[in-house]
């Protein structure tokens, strides 16, 4: 048995740990993969070459970096059977505020708000091929994934386009109010999400720390948008609610072409 342990500089929440798992589902010879999110750690047990599953890193973009590999004795690996319960968890929380966030966001007419809810379903269509493609046959899991990518494409491609009639148009100002306090909820909710599958690790890093919280992407994209909202206020512009608006989609887009990935 080898342990080869991997930096992986833009593993921010859990739902990228859950694409890792999912395309490295069926490499043979893998025996048990230990994730540390706020350290952005992935220690892979395995037998035989390492050059498929870092082939596999590699496809995902995610910055998978090689920083050690060495021989172990270890051979018992705790799981996790409260696993799916934990997914099915996160993944209500996760569309709970996509729905949320979508209302508001067009009842307050902030795109960020829309961007972010996007980000949000993003972050579900990963838990739930996770769950949905378990026990499935490989060609199940690659259909689903083209499926919900080329959807969250479609998606944000709108998303820009409503941004770009926006900012030529004479739009109302966003309700700032309504941009700050659902991003203070969704910021919560995604603190909540990180805590509650770090946690089912039973590991020392599991305890509620600043470190693991605000590592996440998704975390940075909330404090945007709060961000936004205080300047719509300051400014009296729709402009920082649309710049915020354009980067989440372009981040929206880059999650899609890597759930594109386990497709293939």
């Amino acid at each position: 048995m080898h342990k080869t342990q991997f930096e992986i500089t833009k593993m921010d929440c859990p739902s990228e740990e859950n694409l890792i798992r999912m395309k490295l589902n069926g490499i043979s010879g893998i025996a048990n993969l230990d994730f540390d999110i706020p350290n952005r750690k992935l220690t892979v047990f395995h037998t035989g070459e390492i050059d498929p599953i870092e082939k596999s890193l590699h496809e995902l973009n995610l910055g998978g970096k090689k920083i050690s590999c060495e021989k172990t004795e270890q051979t018992d690996f705790q799981e996790n059977t409260n696993q799916k319960k934990l997914l099915w968890t996160v993944l209500g929380i996760n569309f709970s505020f996509f729905l949320i966030e979508m209302t508001t966001g067009l009842i307050s007419k902030s795109m960020g708000l829309v961007a972010d809810s996007l980000d949000m379903l993003a972050d579900s269509f990963v838990y739930g091929i996770s769950l949905f493609a378990v026990g499935g046959s490989l060609s199940r899991k690659k259909q689903i994934a083209k499926l919900a990518g080329y959807f969250q494409i479609t998606l944000a491609l709108i998303g820009f386009v409503e941004v770009l009639r926006r900012f030529f148009g004479a739009e109302k100002v966003p309700d700032f109010s309504t941009m700050i306090v659902v991003s203070i909820f969704a910021l919560l909710a995604n603190g909540i999400c990180l805590y509650l599958l770090q946690k089912s690790k039973s590991r020392e890093e599991a305890h509620m720390k600043a470190s693991m919280i605000f590592t996440s992407n998704d975390v940075i994209i909330n404090l945007g948008v709060i961000t936004a909202g205080i300047l719509v206020l300051w400014l009296d512009s729709n402009k920082p609610d649309l710049i915020i608006g354009t980067i989440v989609f372009g981040l929206v887009i880059q999650g899609a072409f890597r759930i594109l990935k386990l497709g293939k």
